[in-house]
């Protein structure tokens, strides 16, 4: 998708040099990944002791040999 938005000089400046990023593109595209990261993490803390768990993990544990 082709999109123009204005973005602060300075902003994306240290983007670029805290990411280590070459193109102003990636910056924007590591960016949106992370963001996009944030949110399903957030979507799946929301579920804890939600979920229902029948098992004993201690013998799944012994079982893998890990």
């Amino acid at each position: 998708m082709r999109t123009h938005r204005v973005i602060d000089d300075r902003f994306m400046s240290r983007a670029l040099k805290s990411g280590g990023y070459r193109t102003q593109k990636s910056a924007v595209e590591a960016g949106l990944r992370h963001l996009v990261q944030l949110h399903q993490q957030g979507r799946l803390r929301r579920l804890r002791g939600k979920v229902g768990w029948e098992g004993d993990l201690e013998e799944m544990r012994r079982d893998s040999g890990g």
